[in-house]
């Protein structure tokens, strides 16, 4: 489990579609634009982006995504999962408890994306911002487990 029930999301995003299988508690990137608000265009779509430079984060993925074969195997509605190629449940604003942080984080330390969808406090030394887009900010250290609580709100003026 990537992120835990403790959560508070003021505003989703389902207009996106997810190619790629991701945890829940990642962050994910534009991959491409759609037009208009994007709902039903298949050209809207997200990344879990192995290497965020360059890139812009559209909020924190809500449930689990997992390749599947429908004609073979229904989606199991409890576990809350999407297939591939679906619409993603993206929490564009608010705050969450998940694992996905690389680092050691400090209590009000700013969230910068890095790798794979994982949030880190350390900012990139030679590509700043474009290289580590900002994300949020970390409101908590992490536990004996490893999660911490990150806030965040999509679109962040400071990304532009």
């Amino acid at each position: 489990m990537a992120l835990r029930e403790d959560r508070k999301v003021k505003h989703t995003e389902v207009n996106y579609i997810l190619d790629d299988v991701a945890e829940p508690g990642v962050f994910l990137c534009f991959k491409t634009a759609g037009s208009g608000s994007a709902q039903g265009d298949t050209q809207g779509r997200v990344q879990l982006a192995a290497n965020p430079s360059g890139l812009s984060p559209v909020g924190c993925l809500m449930q689990n995504f997992v390749s599947l074969d429908t004609t073979k195997y229904h989606e199991n509605w409890n576990k809350e999962e999407q297939v591939v190629g679906t619409n993603a449940d993206i929490a564009a604003e608010g705050w969450v408890v998940t694992n996905k942080i690389s680092g050691t984080p400090t209590l009000g330390a700013k969230a910068y994306l890095t790798t794979n969808g994982q949030v880190t406090p350390t900012k990139s030394a030679t590509g700043g911002l474009a290289a580590t887009p900002l994300v949020g900010e970390f409101q908590s250290i992490k536990d004996e487990t490893g999660y911490a609580k990150v806030a965040f709100k999509f679109p962040n003026a400071a990304n532009a």
